[in-house]
């Protein structure tokens, strides 16, 4: 008889790292694991990460989802030690060490917290139904859903007031996605759709930014500001500064100044950060972002990290660290670090430190404004940067082929092939 093996007294477990949300940052740190003696579950409500720069091009008809999102079993197939569980979490016992889902209770040693912001009304979340921000592929549906049925009842319309209030479009908000928003629709109108109507001329929509600052793109320098806003206004769009939002409803919005009529309001004005900092009761700074310590983790609770929209980081000069891809990746491969560091037993790498690699904006056609730690640009050339970056920035070759070449198509035709209704449900 062949005696059994003797079981060790203190085998080494692997420790369990538990990654809640699948951004950029999220998806960073799965992947900067990967050869970490660890294993990793990412766990998050959509079963895609989706590139959110590029959603107002999925709302505009330029792309579809598909051209921006890519299942995360997908991006982690080959990952061994990696998992993907689809479910949203409700709570996190944060002494016994688990996250509570409302699929799985989940124990770890490492807890990641990436899991991004969403829109602010400033305390009018009543105001969401009719003026729907853009963080997820279904946002950038809806919206695609309103642009698209405004032209189709605008076509039907008999009163010609009413044909100008399904013809106005009102964006609140002029940092970057407003102005890229704003930009795309004045070429969806005035360059894509007037071959397909005979009873209106969708040159006549009217597209009207507002901001309540004094500038559009209040980030930027301001000759890149002013140079935007130009460029916008020749282009036909309305810019409205120091013009403060009071209400929303269907049918319009009120001004400061007077009343707007708007069958199409998107919101781009602010953001909040996700619940996170709740479920751990955590410090949080006013737009309830966890305040983290110099290795990202929070204070107090060394196995709890947060990162991306949902961390409050600041650089050595006080400014907070922006609310960016490029940080988010950046935060995401440190975390990855310290948690491999760890996991081998390893020095800790110093604390984090955030480097900026530029702020970039498409104003539209061929006209884009690029910030770079040494130079500023504008025009064509600050375009293709742009494009170059966001291309570079998509997941897998094939993407960045089939968006290259869709960009390439609309360049030279005007064409958009993403211009489907599939749920009318929505009144305008």
């Amino acid at each position: 008889m062949t005696d059994t093996p003797p079981v060790p007294e203190n085998p080494k477990r692997r420790r369990k790292v538990v990654i809640v949300g699948a951004g950029f940052g999220g998806l960073t740190v799965a992947r900067g694991l990967a050869k970490a003696d660890v294993d990793v579950t990412v766990l998050d409500r959509h079963n895609y990460h989706c590139f959110q720069p590029l959603l107002y091009q999925v709302a505009t008809a330029e792309l579809s989802p598909a051209d921006i999102a890519w299942p995360i079993r997908h991006v982690l197939k080959d990952q061994a030690n990696a998992r993907v569980l689809l479910g949203a979490v409700t709570s996190v016992d944060v002494a016994n060490r688990k996250v509570v889902a409302d699929t799985v209770t989940l124990p770890y040693d490492e807890l990641v917290l990436a899991t991004g912001a969403t829109h602010s009304y400033f305390g009018r979340d009543d105001w969401a139904p009719v003026a729907p921000g853009m963080k997820r592929i279904e946002d950038a549906t809806v919206i695609r859903r309103r642009l698209l049925m405004a032209f189709e009842r605008a076509e039907l319309a008999a009163d010609p007031a009413e044909r100008e209030r399904l013809l106005t479009f009102a964006i609140v908000g002029a940092g970057p996605t407003g102005v890229e928003l704003a930009g795309a629709i004045v070429e969806v109108a005035k360059k894509v759709m007037p071959a397909d109507f005979r009873l209106i001329d969708p040159r006549t929509a009217k597209v009207i930014l507002i901001e309540a600052g004094p500038r559009v793109l209040p980030a930027f320098p301001e000759d890149l500001s002013n140079y935007t806003k130009a460029a916008l206004e020749k282009m036909g769009v309305d810019v409205r500064v120091n013009t403060r939002v009071t209400h929303c409803d269907a049918a319009g919005v009120d001004l400061e100044g007077g009343r707007l009529d708007a069958a199409t309001i998107v919101w781009a004005a602010g953001v909040v950060a996700s619940p996170a900092g709740e479920w751990i009761g955590a410090e949080r700074d006013r737009a309830g972002r966890v305040v983290v310590g110099p290795d990202l983790s929070v204070p107090g609770h060394p196995e709890i990290f947060v990162i991306g929209d949902t961390a409050s980081v600041k650089r050595p000069d006080g400014q907070p660290v922006p609310g960016v891809a490029p940080a988010a990746k950046q935060m995401g491969a440190y975390v990855a670090d310290v948690i491999a560091c760890r996991a081998r037993e390893a020095v800790p790498p110093p604390p984090f430190a955030y480097k900026h690699q530029g702020d970039f904006a498409t104003i539209g056609r061929k006209a884009a404004v690029v910030q770079l730690p040494f130079m500023n640009m504008r025009g064509f050339t600050a375009w293709l940067l742009w494009c170059v970056a966001h291309i570079y920035f998509l997941i897998g070759v094939r993407h960045r082929i089939a968006v290259a070449f869709k960009w390439a198509w609309d360049f030279a035709t005007f064409q958009r092939g993403a211009r489907l209704i599939t749920d009318q449900k929505d009144q305008i």
